[in-house]
Parts: C-alpha cells; sequence; structure tokens
C-alpha cells in the first residue's frame, strides 16, 4: 500500500472527510460480506493476507485489526414520506453504540424506515456501522427535521415518557411512527409537542423501579417487540 492511500483510508475515520469522498470504511469478514451482497458499491476490498498486518493495523480503526477491510460508496438518499407502515423517528440520538443497535432492531422487526434528526450520530460513524452488524446495508435511514416530519404525518405518532400510558394497556396501531428520544433529556419539547400517544414502559415490580430509565436501545427493541407481537 502507498503512503497515500494509508492516509486517504485513514482520513475516513472523521465526518468531514467521509462526507468529502462520498465513502466509508467496513471492517470484519461478515460487514464486508455484507456489503458485497448489498446494493452498495464496494469501491475496494484489502485483505490482511494481501498488504501485510502492519498495513491492516494502519488502517484499521478497530483496537484488533480485521482480516478484511472495505471501502464503501455513499449511496445517494431520496427522502421518502412514512405512509402506511411502522417507522421510527430518532430525536438526538448520539451515542454510536446505541444507534447501532436500534438499526439491528429495526431490521429484525422490519421497520419500514429509520429517520434521525440532524443532531443524531451519522450513520456512517465507524463505531455505528459496526454497531449495527449489518443493518447499515438493510434499513431504509433517513435524515430530516423530525418535529416536521411528526406534524405532517397523518397516522399516531408514539413516543415513549415517564408519565405516558402504560403501554401493554394501550390499543396499538400496526401503523404509526414510534418516537424515540435522546439518551439523557428525552425526547425534545418539539418533537413532544407532536406525539399523539404518550407511552410508558412499567417496571417490575410496577411500584419499585430500579434504574431511573431504559437504554434507549433497549426501549426501542422492547417498544417495537410489543407493536409487533400486537400485529402477530
Amino acid at each position: 500500500m502507498t503512503a497515500s492511500e494509508i492516509k486517504y483510508i485513514k482520513s475516513l475515520s472523521q465526518k468531514k472527510f467521509r462526507d468529502e469522498y462520498g465513502v466509508f470504511a467496513v471492517e470484519g469478514e461478515k460487514l464486508v460480506q455484507e456489503a458485497l451482497k448489498s446494493g452498495f458499491e464496494v469501491e475496494k476490498v484489502f485483505r490482511k493476507e494481501e498488504i501485510g498486518e502492519a498495513a491492516m493495523a494502519r488502517i484499521s480503526a478497530l483496537s484488533s485489526p480485521s482480516p478484511v477491510l472495505a471501502l464503501v460508496r455513499i449511496p445517494e438518499s431520496r427522502m421518502e414520506a412514512p405512509r402506511d407502515g411502522l417507522y421510527l423517528a430518532l430525536d438526538g440520538i448520539r451515542d454510536p453504540g446505541n444507534l447501532g443497535t436500534i438499526l439491528r432492531v429495526a431490521d429484525w422487526f422490519g421497520i419500514d424506515a429509520v429517520y434521525a434528526s440532524e443532531d443524531t450520530v451519522e450513520l456512517y460513524n465507524p463505531k455505528v456501522v459496526q454497531a449495527t452488524m449489518g443493518a447499515v446495508f438493510r434499513v431504509k435511514f433517513f435524515v430530516c427535521d423530525i418535529p416536521s416530519l411528526c406534524s405532517s404525518y397523518p397516522g399516531p405518532v408514539y413516543g415513549t415518557f415517564l408519565d405516558g400510558e402504560n403501554m401493554y394497556g394501550k390499543e396499538l396501531s400496526s401503523m404509526g411512527i414510534i418516537v424515540i428520544g435522546n439518551e439523557a433529556n428525552g425526547i425534545s419539547a418539539a418533537t413532544a409537542a407532536c406525539v399523539s400517544d404518550r407511552l410508558y414502559i412499567p417496571p417490575f415490580p410496577a411500584d419499585d423501579p430500579g434504574s431511573e430509565s431504559l437504554n434507549a436501545a433497549v426501549a426501542t427493541a422492547i417498544t417495537v417487540a410489543e407493536f409487533r407481537r400486537r400485529a402477530l
């Protein structure tokens, strides 16, 4: 590998260069396989056995470099408005691991699309990509203004709140938008004003909650699982 190639690949760990070049890096045999069988354009694949262990260590963003790394072109994304499916709207998710896990949840439960606010962590952040375990290649993902999205949607808009109605005793639609709020501050006031149905995930026992709240990705999984259970 040339020094310029190494510099280029390492630069993709920063958002400004991913945006400039329109490329992101994928590491690990499973993720690279997912990329190759997806509709994404894979520009180049680097294998440790071909470039050497030292070179792979220099281009890897992982603490333990994987045997393979691929450069994948960021696809053009045309905004699709939510219709009669089940959708997620992420209102300020900042943790890469949370976003990656939420994408895996969306993939598992067949969520029709995920919408994210501008201040949500970027989809092609290396830590997000790793955490998705391949879901990044399968789940529709759009960045937009969440309050505008929710206020213009003709169906129900759900959100989880500590003062919401017990989710397990409430009628839930098979279609709608489920809003997931910021890890520290929850759903923003602007987005909360657009929520038609406030949900609460009760602890057990109900009168003795242990933790103050649930992790955002965990809350997403519990909520989406209940919606899909009702549809069985």
